[in-house]
């Protein structure tokens, strides 16, 4: 009878764990050896890590979900996902109301205004979606039950601790993206780590609630990351005969001078530097192909997220938000 009721209770505990969609880590080899090459070489407490990694689950859903990330769409799916009127609206809102903070962050980093609202907007529609899972839950899933990518989300889930304990925050309560993702500007915790200010002057690097830091750490993030002050991103273009296509690059670095490109069936807009670097890229659309040259500062935005139909999102977002808050100015200072 005993034994009946305890299989009985193990059954039941199963069924809880797989209607939360979760399975618990602590128990696992990997987490064990992972926290006792914390405890060596960073000096982590073995208990008080075992303790962290009690509270740790394995989602089913994480998995699922970067199984299929969205920028495995063609580009006439992906950008109505990101490029609209309401997130074009919300980033004039958001820009109106951190205007000064826009503003110095701007003079700060040289990064146009328009384009750290953009990838904010794009991020988690201005603070308004940060993530559901607890950020251990999602890198402990992807670094010890998704061998594609384990070894980069096990660093990260090293970088996480790490960040934790620089920063005073509790491992087991910051939430984020299925991938690990932190605040507005959905930081990984690498990216926190060496990026991340605190702009507001109040002594932390809040990235969830404080959209002073967030603006902040996205302009030194492209900052860093070598943004050129007053140089274009990117340009539609026209192609002709078929010698471009050997100029088409998904790795996005920009190799091709504009006569480079010119002399391989490009067809640029006229005044731009002779010295730019730029890379040929290609978009699908129901139309057919779309061409665009993305210069220097768009693989910048590429190394926010290592894609160009990303980096096209938050520069076609950019410019429609640009547009709205131009707007909403010049209607508010209307004589009534």
């Amino acid at each position: 009878m005993i034994r009946r009721f305890i299989s009985l209770l193990a059954l039941l505990v199963l069924v809880n764990q797989a209607i939360a969609g979760t399975r618990l880590l602590s128990d696992s080899k990997a987490v064990r050896n992972f926290i006792n090459e914390m405890v060596e070489q960073h000096a982590f407490n073995t208990d008080e890590l075992q303790t962290v990694f009690d509270q740790a689950n394995l989602h089913q859903s994480i998995l699922d979900a970067i199984s299929r990330p969205a920028e495995s769409k063609p580009w006439y799916e992906y950008r109505p996902i990101f490029v609209t009127t309401d997130r074009s609206k919300g980033g004039a809102r958001f820009w109106q109301e951190h205007a000064s903070t826009l503003q110095k962050a701007s003079n700060v980093y040289g990064v146009p205004q328009e384009i750290m609202v953009a990838i904010i907007g794009v991020e988690t529609r201005y603070g308004r979606h940060t993530g559901r899972y607890p950020v251990l839950d999602a890198l402990s899933t992807l670094a010890f039950a998704y061998p594609p990518r384990s070894s980069f989300f096990r660093k990260e889930l090293k970088e996480y601790l790490l960040m934790t304990r620089e920063e005073g925050l509790p491992p087991g309560k910051q939430m984020g993206s299925y991938a690990g993702a932190m605040g507005m500007p959905q930081f990984i915790p690498s990216s926190f780590r060496h990026y991340a200010v605190d702009f507001d002057n109040d002594g932390k690097r809040d990235l969830w609630t404080s959209p002073a830091d967030a603006i902040g750490s996205v302009g030194n993030y492209f900052k860093q990351h070598r943004w050129k002050t007053g140089q274009p991103i990117a340009n539609p273009v026209k192609v002709h005969g078929s010698r471009y296509q050997a100029l088409i690059d998904d790795d996005l670095k920009p190799r091709y001078t504009p006569q480079e490109l010119m002399d391989n069936g490009v067809i640029l807009p006229q005044g731009l530097p002779a010295d730019l670097k730029g890379v040929l890229i290609k978009l699908d659309s129901p139309n057919g192909p779309e061409y665009w040259v993305g210069w220097h500062n768009f693989y910048v935005i590429s190394r926010y997220n290592h894609s160009a139909l990303y980096s096209m999102a938050v520069y076609q977002l950019s410019q429609q938000i640009k547009q709205q808050s131009t707007g909403l100015v010049a209607s508010e200072t209307k004589e009534p």
